[in-house]
């Protein structure tokens, strides 16, 4: 499968709290933060929630 590095760019404070849990559950729990994970129909939904506060790279 295809992997994605996902870099948190924006806080979570002030944003609802199923973001914040979102956001924890991909693994990010610090800004500039970086994780690689694959590229599957739940991660990338989940990306898709709050890509507003995420930077996505293919690799």
């Amino acid at each position: 499968m295809k992997k994605i590095k996902v870099t948190q760019v924006k806080s979570t404070i002030d944003r609802p709290e199923r973001q914040k849990r979102t956001m924890h559950a991909l693994g990010l729990r610090k800004l500039n933060a970086s994780v690689e994970v694959e590229a599957t129909p739940q991660i990338l939904g989940m990306v898709t929630k709050v890509n507003h506060l995420v930077k996505v790279e293919n690799i």
